[in-house]
């Protein structure tokens, strides 16, 4: 290992830009001198990284949607392979996005540079036989949810729970009254936050709908105001889709305002993912919500072998928030919902009790923040004093640098 390791990450969304500035903090405060290259959004850049290409172009979703990105993501992928083959970093670290971080691990593998992949592949919820591929692809896996340490071990993988980092939000500590002081809202609006999606390919989807959705709820509550909190590569994208909706949504893209929006908020409504556990954290009534292509639908049925979409029903091994998915995503089912989250004491009250329970759940083992932890499992890979990995050795692996 050089006086001042390198390493070389990778993010492809806006979740996983939030982990990976996250992570270089906490890296740099164990190790000051540290160094960072690879690809990473707005975070990760004020962080201090110099992105390879754009986090955006790699931000797309859904088995008929990556379609026509199939070439563009090609040569991203090849630019990716050919930084690393140049740089020579001490460590490759993918965050989420596997479709385009396994195909990048696996092109890397030759180089002999020790990978970690942060933040699993959800094979446990559709196409487990998926994991069968994994063994050689990394030498850790560091992930987020309880079970995912325990399934992935028992396929012979070495997981390492580091908590989840919704945890480090501060989704929890909004100020309700600065958000509606200042955008000039009585106390008697209801905030309604709608969640659409933080990818341009998800977004177009929802919009729509949450539009339709706003007519009719606006017969039934005039004072209702509705807040998308967005990430700013999508903000342009939703205000364009949202100019001629009835009633003038708040567009919000700074972490702050969100979480204040949060606090303020009576009810939300939000497509499936962390965005569950945020508002979950912030205590705020919600359902579940989403569409994407018929076709890509109609394989992800076939596929899935869980009984919920929705993070927070899993983890609460119950329906605790109502899903209304594709067919069900519409705007007299989503207005109804909206009213009964709303006025509905009862449910409120055991959304928020089911939401503290799950939450206990998500703390890693010790008092390190979830990044902390995963710095920590990170730097002792780097520094060759992590377990073997066994079963990745038959596969073609190597042991971390000494």
């Amino acid at each position: 290992m050089t006086d001042a390791p390198l390493i070389w990450l990778l993010a492809g969304e806006a979740s996983g830009d939030v982990l990976g500035s996250r992570l270089m903090a906490a890296l740099r405060k164990q190790r000051p001198d540290i160094r960072f290259a690879g690809v990473g959004g707005p975070r990760m850049t004020e962080a201090g990284l110099v992105s390879l290409f754009p986090m955006k172009d790699l931000a797309v979703m859904g088995l008929v949607e990556i379609l026509p990105r199939i070439r563009s993501l090609s040569r991203r992928l090849d630019e990716a392979v050919a930084h690393i083959e140049a740089l020579r970093p001490d460590l490759v670290v993918t965050i989420d996005s596997p479709g385009f971080s396994l195909r990048l691990l696996r092109r890397i593998a030759p180089l002999r540079i020790p990978r970690i992949q942060y933040v699993a592949p959800q094979v446990w919820a559709w196409r487990e036989h998926r994991v069968r591929k994994f063994p050689g692809l990394w030498e850790k896996l560091l992930v987020l949810l309880p079970f995912e340490e325990t399934f992935f071990q028992k396929h012979g993988l070495d997981a390492h729970f580091v908590g989840h980092p919704v945890l480090q939000s501060e989704a929890d500590t909004g100020d309700a009254q600065r958000f509606r002081r200042q955008h000039g809202l009585s106390d008697s609006a209801r905030v309604l936050i709608l969640m659409p999606g933080s990818r341009r390919s998800e977004a177009p989807r929802l919009l729509p709908v949450f539009g339709a959705m706003l007519v009719l709820l606006k017969k039934r509550m005039p004072e209702i105001v509705p807040v998308i909190p967005v990430s700013p590569v999508v903000a342009d994208t939703v205000r364009k889709a949202t100019a001629r909706w009835p009633v003038t949504p708040l567009i919000v893209t700074e972490t702050t305002e969100k979480h204040d929006a949060f606090a303020a908020a009576s009810a939300a409504l939000t497509k499936s993912g962390t965005s569950t556990l945020e508002l979950a954290l912030a205590g705020v009534p919600m359902a579940v919500t989403y569409r994407v292509n018929p076709i890509t639908a109609a394989i992800a049925r076939r596929l899935i072998r869980v009984p919920y979409v929705a993070m927070v029903n899993l983890l609460a091994k119950k329906a605790l928030v109502p899903e209304l998915l594709q067919e069900d995503c519409r705007a007299d089912k989503l207005a109804q919902t909206v009213v009964q989250l709303m006025t509905d004491p009862q449910l409120q009250a055991r959304q928020k009790e089911g939401f503290a329970t799950l939450l206990t759940g998500l703390h890693a083992p010790g008092t390190a923040t979830p990044a902390d932890a995963a710095a920590t499992e990170i730097l002792t890979l780097l520094q060759g004093n992590a377990a073997d990995p066994v079963s990745l050795h038959s596969d073609g692996s190597f042991p971390p640098k000494a």
